[in-house]
């Protein structure tokens, strides 16, 4: 049997203000490894960060400021098809004994260097052995090699500091096989102060948001989805549309769910109506939730419009606007991602405070609205008729990311 050929090596190295040590570290990257393009994911730097890499050999990718999960997701699509290495900006040491990578191979630091009290280290490792049973010594540790395989299952990345931590996660539960390698490697260390303990604190928040439920959005960047925080006020019928958060397929509308029969989509269509009608005892009550939901559903395609949609409506039926309030600027951001869950959920609470505030004609008025509203969204898109309105559109675009 032939041995299999080495696989093309791209070394992808995430930087945000690395002016200080990006060209030393490029530079060590291209003479340990000659044959291998350094492409450098500029992570919206307001210093010479990327001149200094372009300058030591690099190719840069200039991005917007958006974290280290979604700077290295962006790198690996437009790094050719073979094995990856990625690297910190401020690595110092050797990493030939990463490669080559027959899975995934993390560095294990020798020595210590720096650190706070292992809390976020610890919680890291503990994540990573709920959530597939692998003892991690270094969960936090950017130094990794991919086989071409290993980045398929892996990529794209959770966001910011969460990546290397859902990576792990990801890398085990996909049938990688993880190895972890001692290396004496330096890197600039965070100490037992206030900047020390923000840059940890960061990284607790990122690994415990990363193991949780993970989507991809329609820019291809793979964002925790906190719609569940809906059920704090709607738990039953949150719960529904995380089952089509975690289960969901292909089919997008009601007839593409009925057509293809027993599909998250349709236990949605049957349920929600069934719960509210449960709530409300009566037939226009159930009605008129179970349209909210699915209206508020099929506007969260962009970032902060549903969320904008839910707070117009929420002052007219005076619905809850604490929570709504508090996602919608990570939402528009795109750090955060509502999902079925938070849709349905916020939808539902629109529809219960509606079913409250209007009776007799005026109810029926607004499940007609809701009913038009849904059969225009089966028949081309609601998002597409904003984006083709000149107004919306520009109500749409407040507030979020080019």
């Amino acid at each position: 049997m032939r041995p299999a050929e080495p696989q093309p090596l791209t070394i992808l190295v995430a930087a945000r203000d690395e002016e200080e040590s990006i060209a030393e570290t490029v530079a060590a990257l291209r003479r340990s490894f000659p044959d291998a393009e350094v492409l450098v994911a500029d992570d919206g730097s307001r210093d010479a960060t990327a001149e200094h890499a372009e300058a030591a050999g690099a190719t840069v990718l200039r991005l917007p400021r958006r974290g280290k999960g979604p700077a290295l997701s962006a790198a690996e699509r437009a790094a050719p098809p073979g094995a990856l290495l990625l690297v910190d900006a401020d690595l110092q040491g050797d990493l030939d004994a990463l490669l080559p990578a027959e899975g995934l191979r993390i560095a294990v630091f020798t020595e210590r260097q720096g650190g706070g009290f292992g809390l976020a280290k610890g919680v890291a490792r503990a994540l990573i052995r709920l959530r597939c049973g692998f003892a991690a010594r270094e969960p936090l540790s950017g130094q990794r090699a991919l086989s071409l395989h290993a980045r398929a299952v892996v990529f794209p990345l959770a966001p910011g500091f969460g990546a290397e931590t859902r990576m792990t996660i990801d890398a085990v539960r996909g049938g990688v096989p993880v190895e972890e390698v001692e290396l004496p490697l330096q890197h600039r260390a965070t100490g037992r102060d206030a900047r020390g303990f923000v840059h940890r604190g960061r990284q607790l928040a990122g690994a415990l948001l990363a193991a949780g439920p993970l989507r991809v959005n329609y820019r291809g960047l793979r964002l925790p989805l906190v719609g569940w925080t809906a059920a704090l006020h709607e738990p039953l019928i949150t719960a529904i549309g995380l089952a089509d958060d975690r289960w969901s397929g292909q089919e997008r509308g009601f007839r593409e769910h009925l057509r293809a029969g027993r599909t998250t989509g349709v236990l949605k269509l049957v349920a929600i109506p069934l719960v509210a009608l449960a709530r409300t005892r009566s037939l226009s009550g159930a009605l008129l939730v179970a349209l909210s939901a699915n209206v508020v559903n099929q506007l969260d395609t962009r970032p902060g419009r549903a969320l904008k949609a839910y707070l117009a409506a929420a002052v007219v039926v005076d619905a809850p606007l604490a929570l709504a309030v508090l996602l919608t600027p990570y939402d528009l951001r795109e750090m955060t991602m509502l999902g079925d869950g938070g849709a349905n959920g916020l939808g539902a609470m629109l529809g219960l405070s509606s079913v409250n505030r209007f009776t007799g004609r005026g109810r029926w008025v607004a499940i007609s609205a809701l009913a038009g509203l849904t059969l225009l969204g089966e028949r081309c898109s609601l998002g597409e008729l904003i984006e083709s309105t000149p107004v919306l559109r520009e109500v749409d675009a407040w507030g979020r990311r080019p």
